[in-house]
């Protein structure tokens, strides 16, 4: 800033100094270039009005001598403008002179004059003609001529001599112009630097600046300015500091906003709700920094009633967050503009806890009907006296046993799920051979392999990296996949268990030979109690729980499940693992 005001004021003043040397320096020469003409042609035209009092005769026989005498070309031309004497042996033959500008105007005014380039001395000349009268009229006409090239000499002459003047006058007006920019632009840096601190916060005393003009008039509003600010600075810290320190005990999450409707501070228990910063929401408007409709609707309503607002706003990011606002006034001092408050309270587990419970309740209430309804039926039997009968009632017996069992196994997924779901699930992380895993999921399920004569084989590479994850909770997914794989594959049917690394995970992918998902239904696998043939699902002892765990439990390992399909010829279920990366501490 300093380098650029300088060198405009610089630059201006050495402008207008190159200008004003320069037209001086024209305006010379042409007074010069003037002055030396009109001296040749005031002698010229002396000269020819001495000749010109000679007759005719006498000026034609002595043209040349007369010439001579007045150092210029001397041409006699009689009335009808032709040439009868030249002192220019070269130019007798120039032709009618009549109309020559000269002629004419000595025709008219009595003295003619004419400046024209000659291609043969390759220089102007200068004409100055006069009639020659006799008995009063016009006998004919003297004309003389001489070259300007003197004039020219003697301009190139004074051009060198006062081109060093008027570079030494140059030179001074640098100089000079050089110290006015400085004595102009130095208290503007005084006042540039003054500032710079000042908006750095660094408030170094008063501005000196020894000036009686307008600059020292502005160095003095400038300190005003400066004193002013910083009590108002003082007054704004102090009550930054109260509010701050109200705002750093509760747990709540407070938000202020400014008279400009834009975000003022926020306190700690906000930015932890958040996971950001003051200073990422700092003069943001609410829709700004929350791009939440609801609440810009609730802050229109507060804006248009004046009244405290209550409203429930859902903000979707990584995970949902559920908050109730409430909006009301501070009230300041008389005068002064009005701010807002808002108090965020955070209901985002309570309302997943209510939502978690009537899901579970309208669930189990589904899902234990028929069991119930079929326990309580063959209850009502035994006791209407089927009990007597023993082949019956032990019939009836492991009826209610079975109904028992998938009771039971459903209140065991359902308080799988609901833990999983509400993060209370811990994962113990270990490395873990995938091989392994496998190996003791097929030998649990081995009798039921036999038992419906299923095909099995197992493809997993020797040189498979490990992964990272909970033994447990990988045992209890593949038992999953591998029980749906049993349930819903044909006897003599064939299942296949393969593993393989790409792109930094590991896939595990169970495959059946069974009868298939229709491809509308894949999107929905993996949602509670979601079952593609409910009859048969129940039939078979399911409780639609499975694929819901397996998805969940995944999400907790950071990995992914991914299910392929088509309606009789069987289902693959893929499981994206994440590769055990090397830690410098677990090398040998």
């Amino acid at each position: 800033m300093k380098i650029r005001l300088f060198y405009k004021l610089f630059a201006t003043f050495l402008i207008i100094g190159v200008l004003a040397v320069a037209a001086a320096g024209w305006l010379i020469e042409h007074q010069l270039r003037s002055g030396l003409t009109r001296w040749i042609e005031d002698d010229l035209a002396s000269q020819a009005r001495i000749i010109a009092l000679m007759s005719p005769e006498d000026i034609r026989r002595n043209h040349r001598w007369l010439a001579e005498r007045s150092r210029a070309r001397m041409t006699l031309v009689d009335v009808a403008g032709r040439v009868t004497a030249d002192s220019d042996a070269q130019a007798r033959n120039t032709g009618n002179h009549l109309h020559r500008t000269e002629i004419e105007e000595a025709r008219l005014k009595g003295l003619g004059t004419a400046i024209r380039h000659s291609r043969t001395l390759r220089t102007d000349m200068l004409y100055v003609a006069l009639p020659i009268t006799h008995g009063g009229a016009i006998a004919g006409y003297i004309r003389l001529a001489r070259p300007l090239s003197a004039v020219k000499n003697s301009v190139n002459e004074f051009r060198s001599s006062i081109l060093y003047i008027l570079l030494l006058i140059l030179i001074l007006s640098m100089l000079i112009a050089l110290a006015f920019s400085l004595k102009i632009v130095s208290p503007i840096w005084e006042m540039l630097e003054f500032t710079e601190k000042v908006r750095h916060g660094r408030i170094p005393g008063r501005l000196l600046v020894e000036s009686r003009d307008e600059i020292g008039e502005l160095a003095d509003h400038l300190n005003e300015m400066v004193s002013t600010l910083q009590e108002k600075i003082r007054i704004a810290d102090a009550e930054r500091g109260k509010l701050a320190s109200a705002f750093a005990g509760m747990a709540e999450g407070v938000l202020v906003l400014d008279s400009r409707h834009r975000i003022d501070s926020i306190n700690r228990g906000l930015e932890e709700m958040l996971g950001l910063k003051s200073g990422d929401l700092a003069g943001k408007t609410l829709l700004e920094a929350f791009r939440n409709l609801a609440l810009q609707d609730a802050w229109e309503r507060f804006r248009k009633a004046g009244s405290t607002v209550f409203e429930e706003i859902t903000l979707v990011e990584e995970r949902p967050l559920i908050l109730d606002v409430t909006i009301s006034a501070i009230e300041g001092a008389a005068g002064e503009a009005r701010k807002t408050m808002l108090v965020f309270h955070d209901v985002t587990r309570l309302k997943k806890l209510e939502r978690i419970r009537a899901d579970f309740v309208a669930n189990v209430t589904h899902e234990i009907k028929t069991p119930l309804t079929a326990i309580i039926g063959f209850v009502e039997t035994l006791q209407a006296g089927a009990v007597e009968k023993r082949d019956t009632a032990l019939r009836f017996l492991g009826i209610l046993h079975d109904h028992a069992l998938r009771l039971n196994r459903l209140l065991e997924d359902l308080l799988t799920l609901s833990a999983i779901e509400m993060g209370d699930t811990s994962l113990h992380l270990e490395t873990l051979e995938v091989a392994d895993t496998v190996d003791a999921a097929l030998t649990i399920l081995d009798v039921r392999f036999r038992e419906k004569n299923l095909g099995l084989s197992k493809d997993i590479p020797a040189d498979l990296p490990p992964i990272r994850a909970d033994r447990d909770r990988v045992l209890q997914i593949l038992l999953n996949l591998l029980d749906n794989a049993v349930k819903f594959t044909p006897p003599g049917g064939a299942l296949s268990v393969t593993a393989a690394g790409k792109d930094g995970e590991v896939v595990l992918r169970v495959a059946d030979t069974g009868v298939g998902i229709p491809r509308g239904e894949i999107p929905r696998l993996g949602e509670r109690f979601y079952r593609v043939d409910r009859t048969r699902s129940r039939e078979l002892g399911g409780t639609g729980l499975g694929l819901s765990i397996v998805k969940h439990l995944m999400m907790a390992h950071g990995g992914r499940m991914q299910i392929d399909s088509t309606l009789g010829h069987g289902t693959t279920v893929s499981l994206y693992f994440r590769i055990q990366k090397e830690s410098p501490d677990e090398k040998d």
